[in-house]
């Protein structure tokens, strides 16, 4: 059955909800506040990369996919709200005005009783507090449901239709029509009790992957200070034994893993959970520890000029999302000690990379002019590269002094035999005082 769904809010949430709809043969009306991204979207242009979307949208907008600053005047079988949900960057406290506006314009312009679907991040609680009694000052009948999103950027139009949409309505009939609604584009609806319960899967869901991430580099931050490999430790402590295995260590960004353990505190303000304030304090320290070291050993060689491969919160799969970005946190440190920054990402325009105060440079000048390098994602234009070739034209005192591998994708030996220094997370091999 082909249904007309309006999204209130077009950022990577809305944007990829409305490409998966629209290629499942359903109208979608999408609405966002902003006019440039309105205006590259009525062109078929999307404003943020996630593969297939691009495509989607040039086959589409006009036909299945129409986009406004105003939810239409049709019938709708349902109306998504997609909005931004973030955190003030002090109080880490979550900004939910978006959230009430958004059911305030559909409260406005849509028939009571009009299906409501809260997809954005939201802390426990969220949907029944803040949306329902905005519906309510207009609309006798509220049919109201949280349906998290739960997909990962990459991936997103597959994991749409694959993953379990969980679903949960302030009663019986929002969640049945909801899950209706969300039965014609994915597999599997998941109905749970009530809205508090979904609310909570999300915040579960990235709140456990931030855990496991954190103790990942809690190993490499204890061997580091052992002079252990890390990453020797925790292969040995996987390989075929039956219990859940020991993250990699690296860097955990990404709008998402950012934001959402502070929801998740925030859903708890009279016992705070241990945990996850925690687990996200050790992740946002890692960043500047690295930028700490990384500035120790250019010190110790008399550098001030560093090339930063790896501008995106994560290499794999590829994207040019900047959110949660290690070097964002990296950057004052670096001011600080007087380093100049390059900068480099297969995704990532140069307009960015200048943006967040780093000249942008292509590979070969990355290895050329500068005293050091440190890989910051594991795009795979990154795990190809030869550093013998890089550093080949380079003359032995115009070579840099290291490379710090943060994900440990580089083959080490050829670094080493090229003449440059190796070094990873949590793991110095030559005896650098810690």
């Amino acid at each position: 059955m082909a249904l007309t769904i309006g999204i209130v809010g077009l950022g990577y949430v809305g944007l990829t909800l409305t490409a998966a709809l629209a290629r499942a043969g359903h109208t979608v009306h999408g609405v966002d506040s902003q006019p440039a991204v309105l205006d590259t979207l009525a062109r078929g242009r999307p404003h943020i990369f996630e593969p297939g979307v691009g495509e989607v949208f040039a086959e589409l907008v006009g036909r299945r996919i129409f986009v406004g600053p105003a939810l239409p005047t049709v019938p709708l079988d349902a109306v998504v709200i997609s909005v931004s949900t973030p955190i003030d960057p002090v109080s880490r406290r979550p900004e939910l005005g978006n959230l009430a506006a958004a059911a305030r314009d559909i409260a406005r312009c849509c028939p009571e009783g009009t299906p409501v679907v809260v997809r954005s991040t939201v802390p426990v609680g969220t949907t029944r507090r803040v949306v329902l009694p905005v519906l309510q000052e207009r609309w006798d009948r509220v049919r109201l449901a949280m349906a998290p999103e739960r997909t990962i950027q990459g991936q997103a139009l597959r994991e749409l239709v694959e993953l379990p949409q969980v679903v949960g309505g302030i009663d019986a009939e929002s969640t049945a029509v909801v899950a209706r609604v969300f039965g014609e584009l994915a597999r599997r609806v998941v109905p749970v009790s009530n809205p508090e319960a979904a609310e909570l899967v999300k915040l579960a869901n990235n709140c456990h992957t931030d855990l496991i991430y954190a103790y990942g580099n809690e190993i490499a931050l204890i061997a580091d200070q052992h002079g252990l490999d890390p990453l020797e430790v925790i292969r040995a402590a996987n390989l075929d034994y039956p219990r859940p295995d020991l993250a990699k260590p690296g860097f955990v960004g990404g709008g998402c893993l950012s934001k959402d353990p502070f929801l998740m505190l925030d859903s708890a303000p009279d016992n705070p959970p241990f945990l996850v304030g925690r687990a996200r304090e050790l992740n946002e320290y890692l960043p500047v520890h690295v930028a700490e070291t990384v500035v120790r050993l250019l010190r110790q060689g008399g550098g001030t000029r560093l090339s930063v491969l790896g501008w995106a919160y994560k290499g794999w799969p590829p994207t040019d999302d900047m959110r949660g970005s290690p070097v964002t946190p990296m950057m004052p440190v670096f001011a600080a000690a007087g380093i100049t920054v390059r900068g480099h990402d297969p995704m990532v325009t140069d307009e960015v990379i200048r943006r967040h105060g780093g000249e942008p440079v292509d590979l070969a000048k990355a290895f050329r002019d500068a005293d050091g390098v440190l890989l910051l994602n594991d795009h795979p234009n990154y795990r190809a590269m030869n550093v013998a070739d890089l550093v080949g034209d380079c003359s032995v005192d115009a070579r840099p002094l290291f490379v710090y591998d943060s994900w440990r994708i580089l083959d080490e030996a050829a670094v080493t035999a090229a003449g440059v220094r190796y070094v990873g997370l949590g793991y110095r091999p030559d005896g650098e005082p810690r």
